[in-house]
């Protein structure tokens, strides 16, 4: 049931980024998701219609106001709205957005140019992607099935403007008690990279199920950020370590788990909601270009490049805000992290894991 890309070690020049699904930038996102709230208030009500949010393009299920804009603003860098979420690790402005979307490109890479593994349909109608960050996951999968509907949501409307017609995007939490979906809305929901962000797993999956119409798939995909080595090239006192046990930590002291794989919630949360014929899938996912597979090399050489990309925003919202670890020691850290990051003789990797399930056609 579970299968493993196997590493080897070798070294491999820099990333082209090329297909599948070729990232750059996810096409002409909202000026705000840009330049932050400021570009709100310099835009009259009939610019604001028009181009940058319209309640029927962002949201049916949350009203689009000012609170949703106000972004918080931690160490120059800006957080979802204080309306949501507040412990949250990531950013959600445009370096990390860019990260999101390298993301989701050594994701599609990983999986052979695939989107998704379950076995949905090809005529499939009604999709749901949650937690869609940038969009650019919903958007591909539109491009892919021009005669699905594609629903993506996330906390904050850092979306393109500019997408396929069969998409839309709208303001909505996914921690919320009930989804304001009605029973049985979507043929397919999608989630992925949750870690961190999800504090009560069973009563995620509780409202995918619901909102899952019978015969429908959900599909879980979450990484474990723990750099680990089958060579015992990451060391117990690298700043590799230390990351692994920031976030640990910091999950334990938030009640948001970043040890998905480890905890097995993916999995347990669905049987425990009602899915069935749960297939679970691991992969190992290489840190740099290591790897003798040309394949997992460049990969690995994505990876690292959406964490160099954006070290501090994964980071400082941990150390700084929750951890209280020190800010002289933070630099250090962030130093010795990109250091290992460009060591070739550390073969560190990821552990990835999708399970995906199907509500009964009966329930």
């Amino acid at each position: 049931m579970a299968e493993q890309a196997a590493i080897n070690k070798q070294d491999t020049p820099s990333p082209k980024v090329g297909s599948p699904k070729s990232p750059g930038k996810s096409p002409s996102r909202s000026p705000q998701a840009a330049a932050g709230p400021a570009a709100v208030d310099a835009v009259d009500d009939g610019d604001f219609d028009s181009a940058i949010l319209d309640v029927d393009t962002f949201s049916s299920t949350a009203s689009v106001s000012s609170s949703i804009l106000q972004y918080r603003t931690i160490k120059g860098r800006t957080y979802h709205s204080e309306r949501h979420n507040s412990d949250y690790y990531a950013p959600n402005d445009e370096r990390q957005n860019d990260s999101v979307d390298i993301t989701h490109h050594y994701l599609t890479l990983l999986l052979g140019g695939k989107l998704y593994l379950a076995p949905i349909a090809k005529n499939i109608q009604r999709v749901l992607d949650v937690g869609t960050g940038t969009g650019i996951w919903a958007i591909d999968f539109a491009d892919d099935h021009p005669s699905a509907s594609i629903t993506g949501t996330d906390l904050s409307p850092t979306q393109p403007t500019w997408v396929p017609p069969n998409v839309r995007f709208e303001v909505d939490d996914a921690t919320a008690p009930s989804w304001t979906w009605d029973d049985n809305a979507f043929d397919f929901i999608h989630m992925r990279y949750l870690f961190g962000a999800i504090a009560d797993w069973p009563q995620l999956f509780a409202n995918a199920f619901r909102v899952c119409a019978p015969g429908g798939w959900v599909q879980s995909g979450e990484v474990e950020v723990d750099f680990v080595s089958d060579d015992g090239s990451v060391k117990a006192d690298s700043a590799l370590a230390l990351w692994g046990r920031m976030c640990r930590e910091t999950g334990e002291k938030i009640g948001r788990t970043f040890r998905v794989l480890s905890e097995g919630v993916q999995k347990r949360g669905m049987e425990g909601a009602g899915f069935v014929d749960l297939e679970s899938v691991d992969y190992q996912l290489p840190v740099g270009g290591w790897p003798a597979d040309k394949k997992l090399a460049e990969v690995g050489q994505f990876v690292r490049l959406t964490l160099e990309n954006d070290l501090e925003g994964y980071s400082t919202f941990m150390w700084n805000q929750v951890l209280n670890w020190g800010a002289d020691e933070y630099q250090m850290f962030l130093m010795r992290t990109r250091k290992e990051l460009k060591d070739p003789s550390i073969h560190s990797y990821f552990r990835v894991r999708y399970v995906y399930g199907r509500k009964p056609a009966t329930a």
